[in-house]
């Protein structure tokens, strides 16, 4: 059964460079990022700012919870944000794109950098301080500061304004192929990928994967980046958000692919635990047959996904009323101020005696909340919705 409907539907001569039913699901995807850094703190993945470590088994289901959520997630934010750059870029011009790329993703880089960072590092000082203390010397905040330095959550809006230097490179070094003058390009409306095309793109990412692995093991870190082992899957969905934006490829995309993508995930998620039970280190990488098979899982699991959650919010999510348009507003001001508020949660239910799972349903159903409470202040501020 193909992927791809039988005819295209027609171009819409009043398409808009905004997507309603990708906007709603950039919303779901910073809903999973609070999901998954509120399960982060009771796992047994020491990667964030405030942990308890579980003493009892549902810790582990936190873990399998990650692995699964790690494998895709980030990546669809990164062909999310693919998807609206070619437009951006051809109303703007190279200048006025990246002075709003700077606007957008440096301010805030910084604001996280300055401001916030130390107000979620606050409890690690303290500690580190005690340690220090103990030993006899002092630790002034900041050198911990740079001891401890990493861009936390925003490595993405880091990796992303590198994406997108690289593109605007890409399109001047390409400037000679286009017509200098004329109408700015209108996306094609067209057939997506095929099948074989589709399961192609993830074996080849399956393998880049697996071989980027052996130099950079999942765990390693460069500069700071807290997932370096998934930057083959960032760059290249990335890249496929700039093509499908052109072609047309969300429209194309049939019923029939995002049911396939679904189970695909399925299949994949079933087989990436079994592999993962039988070789905890297979995810790891250096260059096992276990890490060979880790990627494929991972690679089918995020292609599935991402697939089917296209056509899911096309076909059924594709509209915004008063509330989805709130969300959406606020989703950005989420993500820079969401480690503050579950930070805070964390410490406030710490004296909370309950099996690490239950902590993490407490924290989670909270924190949604309470981070679009916390991002709609924020907004508020003079000047901050031209950032956020």
């Amino acid at each position: 059964m193909p992927l791809t409907p039988p005819t295209p539907p027609p171009p819409s001569s009043t398409a808009s460079p905004r997507l309603l039913h990708v906007d709603n699901l950039r919303t779901a995807l910073m809903a999973l990022v609070v999901i998954h850094h509120s399960a982060i703190a009771y796992s047994n993945v020491s990667r964030w700012y405030y942990m308890e470590p579980p003493s009892d088994p549902s810790g582990t289901f936190l873990d399998v919870l990650l692995v699964l959520n790690q494998a895709f997630f980030m990546g669809a934010f990164f062909l999310v944000s693919g998807l609206f750059v070619p437009g951006s870029y051809d109303r703007k011009g190279a200048g006025r794109f990246l002075r709003e790329r700077l606007l957008r993703l440096g301010v805030p880089l910084l604001l996280w950098l300055l401001v916030l960072r130390p107000m979620v590092t606050i409890g690690g000082y303290a500690a580190a301080s005690d340690a220090a203390a103990q030993q006899g010397a002092e630790l002034p905040y900041w050198r911990f500061y740079l001891l401890s330095f990493n861009p936390g959550p925003m490595w993405f809006v880091e990796v992303l304004l590198v994406f997108s230097a690289l593109y605007v490179l890409w399109r001047r070094l390409t400037a000679g192929r286009r017509p200098a003058s004329g109408p700015v390009p209108t996306p094609v409306t067209g057939r997506a990928p095929g099948a074989v095309a589709i399961v192609g793109f993830a074996a080849g990412l399956a393998l880049v994967t697996y071989l980027w692995r052996v130099v950079v093991p999942m765990g390693d870190s460069i500069l700071g980046l807290p997932t370096p082992a998934y930057l083959p899957q960032y760059a290249s969905l990335f890249v496929v958000g700039l093509v499908a934006a052109r072609r047309g490829w969300l429209e194309g995309l049939s019923r029939t692919a995002g049911r396939i993508g679904f189970a695909t995930a399925a299949v994949a998620a079933v087989a990436l635990f079994l592999v993962l039970a039988s070789d905890e280190e297979a995810i790891l990488g250096h260059g096992t047959l276990p890490s060979l098979a880790a990627a494929i899982c991972e690679s089918a699991l995020a292609v599935g996904v991402i697939l089917g959650l296209l056509v899911l919010f096309r076909e059924r999510l594709g509209h915004q009323g008063r509330r989805r348009r709130f969300l959406s507003a606020h989703a950005y001001a989420v993500y820079v101020t969401h480690p503050v508020v579950l930070v805070a949660l964390g410490y406030a239910l710490h004296d909370v005696q309950a099996p690490a799972v239950a902590k993490f349903a407490l924290v989670a159903a909270l924190g949604l909340p309470l981070c679009w409470a916390t991002a709609y202040l924020v907004r508020a501020l003079p000047g901050a919705r031209k950032v956020l």
